[in-house]
């Protein structure tokens, strides 16, 4: 069933690739590792993985650096990266997003969950490719800051753009509230979750109240009929 689909685990720890190595190819996974950041970049540039499972805390490079450099590879764009962080390592999630990164789980991880999370996350990715053709419905003008609907143009303040930017980046995908606030507003001001609350309902009211939902706890996402 998922002998399509090619597995690049990264990790320092030899006991911990074969472990995963097991389980995934065990499901039917082509799986491919590597050592640390920089053999992980080689590998994937030759291979083109359709998922990486990245440890954070690497030598030579860490996992940050490494999904930086892999987001900025043209062929690796449609790669899935998904952190693999053991508990209790001082290790930001937004960090992480804001490197590339499409997911994360924590280390030690029960084999079948691990599974289940990696068929969420190619699930995900079809339907995200299910939508390509609907985000040419609606568009945003990034030289004239206008955002296009079913070919009519409609303006919108600034935040408001940036907002509707980041969610049309990646339909499907839930960003939180805090990488929202960090991307958006970055270090502007001090702005809280009523501010964002704002500009998505100002949003909603002009390009349909079904097109952004809300991920209750989480954050919000962009659903694209």
């Amino acid at each position: 069933m998922h002998k399509e689909y090619k597995i690049l685990v990264v990790d320092d720890e030899e006991d911990i690739i074969e472990l995963l190595s097991y389980n995934l190819k065990k499901e039917g996974f082509t799986v491919h590792t590597a050592s640390d950041g920089k053999k992980a970049i080689k590998k994937a540039k030759e291979i083109i993985p359709d998922l990486i499972l990245l440890d954070v805390m690497m030598p030579e490079m860490d996992g940050i650096e490494a999904c930086e450099e892999i987001r900025a590879e043209e062929t690796l764009a449609s790669t899935l990266i998904a952190f693999l962080t053991a508990r209790g390592e001082d290790y930001s999630q937004i960090a992480g997003f804001d490197a590339g990164a499409d997911d994360y789980i924590t280390k030690p991880i029960k084999p079948k969950v691990l599974i289940s999370r990696i068929n969420a996350l190619l699930r995900r990715v079809k339907d995200e490719n299910k939508q390509t053709a609907a985000t040419v419905s609606l568009q945003v003008d990034r030289e004239r800051y206008v955002v296009i609907k079913q070919d009519a143009e409609i303006s919108v303040p600034r935040k408001e753009f940036e907002l509707l930017a980041l969610l049309l980046s990646k339909p499907g995908k839930v960003f939180s509230r805090e990488t929202i606030l960090n991307v958006v507003w970055g270090q502007e001001v001090v702005v809280g979750d009523r501010t964002i609350d704002v500009h998505i309902r100002k949003l909603r009211e002009k390009i349909g109240d079904d097109t952004i939902k809300t991920v209750k706890g989480v954050g919000y996402k962009l659903q694209l009929e």
